[in-house]
């Protein structure tokens, strides 16, 4: 299977109240697509209805063709990861267990112990978020940070096509939020198709190729930072006023909020 991850009206409804309505936006293969918007914009219902966690009321998902809602849960993990914005447990598991958790859709059923590519790819997985020296640690001991990172190595460890993630740089410092981004980006340069929903707008605009914008459920925008983000759509969309200027290295977008002065 290959391909990008293509939402075609999608419509999601709770009761009366309208999540999404009629949203078409795509994230393609080889590029880093962020999701964009305020809060209750709908960018985490999007990604969850992809993953047949939230029921369509119309419109269709497919990724590379074929209806990724409506895969069976284990034929869907093979291809596709979610990393969500807190990974929480009550089970006491070491950072290694839990990495090894994106092993299970490629485990068969009588396998009493990791493989040697579960293992392969765990290590590797850990290595690549800088976790490897927490491998034995338990989990919940672990920061907030640290823990977003090997939720992260979780997803990474499935090898998937499709990476989703929903705020994947919460709880990370500077630093480490620049070290995921990356990583995702080299993933995506690699041939996967990565999705992920970012509030800080200034790693949007820095790190992703294309922008897909919802607010009140709706698209409003999609397209490369430079095309997108100004200063009458952060108006519209945020309610704020900014300028945006030119990066003076990359030339990527820079938004610079208006902040009242007393």
């Amino acid at each position: 299977m290959s391909g990008g991850l293509q939402f075609d009206r999608v419509r999601v409804r709770v009761g009366q109240t309208s999540l999404l309505d009629g949203v078409s936006c795509q994230a393609r293969a080889g590029r880093l697509t962020g999701l964009i918007g305020p809060n209750g914009a709908g960018k985490s219902t999007l990604m969850r209805a992809a993953l047949g966690l939230v029921a369509l009321e119309g419109g269709s998902i497919t990724f590379g063709g074929d209806d990724l809602p409506g895969m069976g849960r284990r034929t869907r993990a093979k291809i596709c990861a979610f990393v969500e914005q807190t990974g929480a447990t009550e089970v006491h598991l070491s950072a290694r267990e839990v990495v090894l958790l994106g092993r299970i859709p490629f485990q068969s059923v009588w396998q009493s112990a990791p493989s040697p590519a579960d293992e392969k790819a765990v290590a590797e997985a850990l290595a690549a978020v800088g976790m490897s020296g927490f491998a034995e640690r338990h989990y919940h001991t672990l920061s907030g940070g640290e823990q977003q990172r090997l939720q992260v190595a979780r997803a990474l460890a499935q090898e998937p096509q499709l990476l989703v993630l929903d705020e994947p740089t919460n709880h990370l410092d500077v630093h480490a939020q620049l070290s995921i981004l990356g990583l995702l980006r080299r993933r995506a340069q690699a041939g996967a198709t990565v999705l992920l929903a970012l509030h800080d707008l200034n790693l949007a605009a820095a790190f992703c190729d294309d922008l897909v914008i919802l607010h009140k459920g709706q698209l409003v925008g999609q397209g490369a930072p430079e095309a997108v983000l100004t200063p009458a759509l952060l108006g519209e969309v945020y309610a704020v006023q900014a300028s945006v200027l030119a990066h003076p290295r990359s030339g990527r977008p820079m938004i610079a909020y208006d902040v009242p002065v007393d």
